[in-house]
């Protein structure tokens, strides 16, 4: 025994030795690393010898050397860094997942708690969740159900006094019953509700007696003098006629600019003097999709949750009227997300492609009007649009401003005496022959348009911004328009350079195009004329004083 413990211990004392070792050289290297009396006690002994030239090689010798070892030693920092934020991520995603099965398991709970609600809700008429579904999918009849004929009666009865749906909610998770006009007559399911009310009203209607003897420039000062004297509202003549001219352009106007300035009341009262109420929609920061503006099918009740925008524009199927959709605040929200399908829509030149998919296939007792589950954007729709230029909203893209006419409305209307003028019933018909007709007789002149062409490869030249063909296409259509409704062709041909052209300068670097500004300036005055391209030139030295 006394022989192993004697091993033994020479045995742990040599290991220990070399452990001991490991961490005494490491360690002692590094101290040998950076033994500056050491190598201040060198340069002590062979500075005798030293010339100019070896202090300068001595010098720079030290200074990479310990930059090397600096180098070094900050890597491996580095490197010990990453691997910790790495393990710690590696934590982080296992939290994740846990939290993830945590939800899940709530949302199971949630769910049957739900069905047991629907159950509750149910069970006085001895139906089951199933046996409801099937009675509104057409499935079965009440005669099929192993149920007293005199309680079902009944239970139904009570259901079209009320007139009303049972709702379940459950945060994000909603159950509707339907109401019982969702299965009309025939055990048609009738999926839009709102839709059929709209065949129903115009099962007999009779189209009114529209004003036809009107010219551009008189209806213009008709809508401001009504505005003044029946909403006391105040807006420049110049403001209206760019209205009107730009619904000949296009079918989205955005109004833009500070708080305050009649924004959404000029659309609202276009829509009183035509007799027929503008529909606004309050544009919301969570809209993202399109189901925002027209609505969604829900599964669950086999019914279409319409909105006042989709039973607009179906409702202008029936018309000849002039109608008017407000998207206020429009820019609160991403406008190419919500409204992005309508922007491509709105853009095909034949409007019988005008058409949006409410549902995938057609039902029997769906609306008059929809076609293969398809609704056809009926061509007397105008959307205009509301945006305030603040922190609060985002910024309207190129994509946007270049389908729709902007107009900017950055300061109150100033009060003015107007004579009693009465509201006036006109159709979109008779609005777009004037419209025609102002394209055919006051098209812009050839000058002009060479005038334009020149502008057009100076910008390319100087700035790579380009005029594209849709722009174009809507100043034939805007200018002629503006002349009709008591405007000149300058003044029309300058506010669309303004706001569709020199717009597309505030994404450029205007520190570095200050000159090239200047002289487009000088160009536009010696082209156009002085004093004519007031608008644009106003807005190029805006963008100068910025920067």
């Amino acid at each position: 025994m006394e022989g192993f413990l004697s091993w033994f211990f020479a045995f742990m004392t040599t290991m220990i030795q070399g452990v001991w070792r490991i961490f005494s050289n490491f360690f002692g290297g590094i101290i040998q690393i950076f033994n500056f009396p050491a190598y201040f006690d060198q340069i002590q002994q062979y500075k005798s010898g030293f010339s100019a030239l070896d202090w300068i090689l001595c010098i720079i010798t030290l200074i990479l050397s310990f930059a090397v070892w600096a180098l070094i030693f900050f890597m491996i920092a580095l490197i010990i860094r990453k691997y910790i934020r790495f393990r710690r991520s590696l934590v982080g995603n296992e939290d994740l997942l846990e939290e993830i099965a945590d939800l899940h398991r709530d949302v199971i709970k949630l769910t049957k708690e739900k069905e047991r609600i629907l159950n509750l809700k149910v069970g006085q008429t001895g139906i089951s969740v199933e046996q409801l579904k099937s009675i509104y999918s057409g499935e079965d009849s009440i005669e099929k159900l192993d149920i007293p004929s005199e309680i079902a009666e009944k239970d139904l009865q009570n259901t079209a006094d009320t007139g009303t749906a049972d709702t379940v909610r459950n945060d994000n998770i909603r159950t509707d019953t339907p109401m019982p006009e969702t299965v009309m007559a025939g055990g048609n399911v009738n999926r839009f509700i709102r839709l059929t009310a709209v065949d129903e009203k115009y099962e007999f209607y009779k189209a009114p007696d529209y004003v036809r003897n009107m010219s551009l420039i008189e209806i213009c000062e008709d809508i401001r003098n009504f505005a003044c004297s029946k909403m006391n509202l105040f807006y420049d003549l110049k403001t209206i006629r760019l209205l009107f001219a730009g619904l000949a352009s296009t079918k989205l106007i955005l109004l833009q600019g500070i708080s305050g300035t009649g924004k959404t009341s000029l659309p609202y009262m276009l829509g009183k003097y035509f007799k027929n109420d503008a529909t606004i929609a309050s544009v919301q920061p969570s809209w993202r999709d399109r189901t925002e503006l027209f609505g969604y099918f829900n599964e669950f009740t086999k019914r279409f949750n319409e909105t006042e925008v989709l039973k607009r524009i179906y409702e202008a199927s029936y018309n000849d009227d002039l109608n008017i959709i407000v998207l206020d605040e429009m820019n609160i929200a991403r406008v190419e997300y919500y409204f992005a399908e309508m922007l491509s829509i709105l853009e095909m030149p034949d409007p019988s492609e005008w058409k949006i998919e409410l549902v995938p296939s057609s039902w029997a007792g769906d609306p008059r009007h929809l076609n293969e589950g398809k609704l056809i954007i009926p061509q007397n729709v105008w959307y205009i649009g509301t945006a305030n230029n603040d922190d609060s909203t985002f910024a309207v893209s190129d994509k946007v401003y270049d389908r729709a006419l902007a107009i900017n409305l950055d300061s109150k209307g100033v009060a003015f005496d107007a004579p009693e003028t009465e509201s006036k019933e006109m159709s979109y018909s008779y609005i777009d022959s004037l419209y025609n007709k102002a394209i055919s007789e006051n098209p812009v002149s050839k000058s002009n348009i060479d005038k334009i062409h020149k502008l057009d490869l100076y910008v390319i030249e100087k700035f790579r911004i380009a005029f594209g063909n849709r722009i174009i296409n809507q100043l034939h259509h805007f200018v002629p328009v503006y002349v009709a409704a008591g405007g000149t062709e300058l003044d029309g041909i300058d506010y669309i350079l303004a706001t569709k052209i020199l717009r597309k300068f505030e994404s450029l670097n205007l520190s570095l195009i200050r000159d090239e500004i200047k002289g487009l300036i000088s160009f536009l005055n010696i082209n156009f004329g002085e004093n004519t391209m007031n608008e644009c030139i106003a807005y190029l030295e805006r963008l100068q004083k910025m920067y």
